[in-house]
């Protein structure tokens, strides 16, 4: 017993190890001045413009999607604990802390919105595979877009009615996201038989190849800048929210709804991702909540070094 469980436990800092080595890396290279906010910012658009956008079309083009459909277990098991813990952290802010509405919904809204591109894509396609991209990329392809709508409803439509133009924006920015643009483009391609070959392959073989490290040493990078800086209390009670909550939720839940095994294990390691960088910047947008938003992003990042790991050993991988 002692031996297996030792085994796993090795199996686990094999996958962990390297993906949180080069976010500590790129950490480390920007706190020591060797990489500059410029590149920060640059590796970032790389990664979100080009590198994610191609291997996702790249995955789900070659993909083998399930021949039985789709599994609606998964999704209800994910997203009725992502609003649980997005309603619990609203509850907080305004019950614990005394925040307003709008910091209220930041404060949820960062509970509730995994960092699926930067952390989620590397670590899952590693710990599962191939086997794990569909449910990964199919996620992805709606979970910015249901987790924004609703704390953009929730915010503009609190005072004196939503704003019809705050959604037409919204629209236009979801419309031409470069992840969603890459998730259309792979969708298509799979419907219509068609597969990249010959010198095209290989151009999108070596952009897919580079998304994942440059994904992981560019959060490394914005992690410095945007470190725990203050509201310690609202990040630890979010980043509780977003490393334990809400992967037990969505655990007890895949426990008793129909999916694969693969797709329930993905579900659960999906909700285990720290807080996105998304919730830091639609604090700056609204100009609140943007202390508690930036130290949960950090403290939940670094901290899910070790929940994930808990997570992985809880669900066998390894």
């Amino acid at each position: 017993m002692l031996a297996q469980l030792g085994a796993q436990l090795g199996g686990i800092a094999f996958l962990v190890a390297p993906v949180f080595g080069l976010i500590g890396l790129g950490y480390v290279a920007s706190r020591g001045g060797l990489l500059r906010e410029k590149a920060a910012e640059g590796l970032s658009e790389y990664v979100f413009g080009l590198a994610v956008p191609v291997l996702i079309f790249k995955t789900l083009a070659e993909a083998q999607l399930p021949a039985e459909g789709q599994p609606w277990g998964y999704w209800i098991a994910y997203f009725t604990g992502a609003f649980t813990v997005f309603a619990l952290g609203m509850l907080a802010a305004r019950k614990l802390f005394h925040r307003d509405h709008t910091e209220a919904v930041i404060q949820g809204f960062t509970s509730g919105q995994a960092n699926t591109v930067f952390v989620g894509v590397p670590l899952i396609l590693t710990a599962f595979g191939p086997e794990g991209a569909v449910p990964l990329f199919l996620l992805i392809a709606i979970h910015l877009p249901v987790m924004m709508v609703v704390a953009t409803v929730l915010t503009e439509g609190a005072a004196s009615g939503l704003s019809l133009a705050g959604l037409k924006k919204l629209g236009r920015q979801l419309a031409y996201n470069p992840i969603l643009l890459g998730i259309y483009a792979g969708g298509i391609a799979k419907v219509i038989g068609y597969a990249p070959d010959g010198l095209l392959k290989q151009t999108i073989d070596m952009l897919a190849a580079s998304a994942s490290p440059c994904a992981l040493v560019s959060l490394g990078l914005a992690l410095h800048r945007y470190p725990i800086r203050g509201d310690i209390a609202p990040a630890a009670v979010m980043t509780t929210l977003k490393l334990v909550v809400h992967p037990a939720l969505v655990f007890g839940l895949v426990q008793v709804l129909p999916m694969p095994k693969v797709w329930a294990d993905v579900a659960v390691v999906f909700a285990a991702m720290p807080s996105g960088i998304n919730a830091y910047l639609l604090a700056q947008r609204y100009r609140v909540g943007v202390t508690a938003s930036a130290s949960a992003v950090s403290l939940s990042t670094a901290l899910s070094l070790f929940t994930v790991s808990v997570w992985f050993l809880i669900l066998g991988v390894g």
